[in-house]
């Protein structure tokens, strides 16, 4: 038993029994696409392809390594508008490629979202996916342009 300020007591586990959390993290997969976070990333990125969208600009370019888990990157310019709605369009890219990179993205690849003023908050949702869809297949050349 283990006192606890109020002066309860609580029930102490065995040590060998391990908290459930943990055993998820033991058996949890390397995530399938990371977020890159430096300015050279994003540099190295944008010397990369680049496929306009209607909704936002996607580039990508093939890691160094080549190895790793696809990584994508999100930015939106003073261009698009205020804080608030810049927040606003990068929120709807970071859904959009959580929903459509672990599929469509290519291990060993990263990828930036690029916003676009008017056109990344206001475009529907499901279009602004296939756009991304779409760009993803001409980026890898399953798609001609």
């Amino acid at each position: 038993m283990v006192m606890t300020c109020s002066g309860s007591s609580v029930a102490q586990s065995s040590p060998d029994a391990a908290p459930a959390a943990a055993l998820d993290m033991e058996h949890r997969e390397e995530p399938t696409v990371t977020t890159l976070k430096s300015r050279r990333d994003f540099l190295r990125v944008a010397q990369g392809y680049r496929v306009p969208c209607p909704g936002f600009l996607l580039q990508a370019r093939r890691q160094v390594a080549q190895d790793g888990p696809a990584r994508v990157g999100f930015t939106c310019s003073k261009k698009i508008g205020n804080a608030v709605t810049r927040n606003r369009a990068k929120r709807r890219l970071r859904e959009i490629a959580r929903a459509v990179l672990p599929q469509a993205g290519q291990a060993g690849w990263d990828y930036v979202l690029v916003g676009r003023p008017g056109t990344t908050v206001l475009r529907d949702f499901k279009a602004m996916r296939g756009d991304l869809e779409r760009a993803l297949r001409r980026v890898h050349g399953k798609d001609p342009l």
